[in-house]
């Protein structure tokens, strides 16, 4: 057995099952969830072309192939846990957090909130693309649909409503976003009357709103929390949706983004409330 032809990953993942006996308190050391240890054990297995573990309705056994492994493997961590546990390893992880100009907006205003006592960096990215999150390019993301991904997992914070806001009635301008979301292409398709100062970014025509120069369409978690603006219009019916967070199914067992998850979850549902 090749040390090179071994991956540490994997290796890390063995040592876990075959210290814990079984799945389950692996997972919990781990983050990761009991199918896919399961799944990459098995891939270790295949890979080394030996049988590593007798499984029992109870738990893991290690076979003789296996007990050499985690000797060979516990041999191999000793020489890495010093390079891994140095300052830079110990760094607080990153959870990067993929929402839409509105959400991101509220979430910047409750940052203190998401970290709370927990070590971790946040990034906020703030975009009306979507992020693939099953490649990793967020850890969390919030989102107009239930996920239908098998890696993705997804928990409803709420639903969203939209209106018309303005400092008051008379005011007839619009302001109007340059891009295709719901709400641009609603108010393209619906206030054909009217002048329009046009802008590339929704934090833009909230502005020209609170100034008094032109109505906007806002969620009404938006729209509601600035003193200056008024709802001018009733709920618009077409623009509401179910409001989802989303996760990679193997990253929300990390204690972190466990953590961050749980709290955007009751940031964004009481928002939704209010809203």
């Amino acid at each position: 057995m090749n040390e090179r032809d071994l991956d540490w990953d994997n290796l890390r993942l063995f040592l876990a099952v075959a210290r814990a006996g079984g799945l389950g308190s692996a997972a919990e050391r781990t983050g990761k969830s009991a199918p896919t240890l399961g799944r990459r054990m098995i891939e270790l297995e295949r890979n080394l072309g030996a049988e590593l573990f007798l499984r029992k309705p109870r738990g893991y056994d290690l076979t003789e192939d296996g007990q050499k492994l985690l000797e060979k493997a516990a041999s191999i961590e000793a020489r890495i846990l010093p390079i891994t546990e140095s300052s830079l390893a110990t760094a607080p992880l990153l959870v990067k957090i993929s929402a839409g100009t509105w959400v991101t907006r509220v979430l910047m205003g409750a940052a203190g909130k998401l970290c709370g006592s927990i070590p971790v960096r946040l990034r906020f990215i703030s975009s009306e693309d979507v992020l693939r999150i099953g490649h990793r390019e967020a850890a969390i993301g919030i989102r107009n649909h239930r996920p239908e991904e098998i890696s993705l997992a997804g928990r409803k914070t709420g639903r969203v409503r939209f209106a018309v806001y303005a400092v008051d009635k008379s005011v007839s301008t619009w302001a109007r976003v340059l891009s295709n979301t719901p709400s641009a292409i609603w108010l393209r398709e619906n206030a054909q009357s009217g002048d329009a100062i046009e802008v590339t970014a929704p934090q833009n025509a909230l502005d020209l709103a609170t100034a008094g120069v032109a109505r906007a369409v806002l969620p009404t978690f938006i729209g509601n929390s600035q003193r200056r603006l008024k709802q001018v219009s009733p709920l618009i019916v077409d623009l509401e949706h179910d409001q989802w967070l989303v996760s990679h199914h193997e990253d929300r067992f990390l204690p972190e983004v466990r953590h961050v998850i749980d709290r955007t979850y009751a940031i964004l549902s009481e928002a939704c409330a209010k809203g």
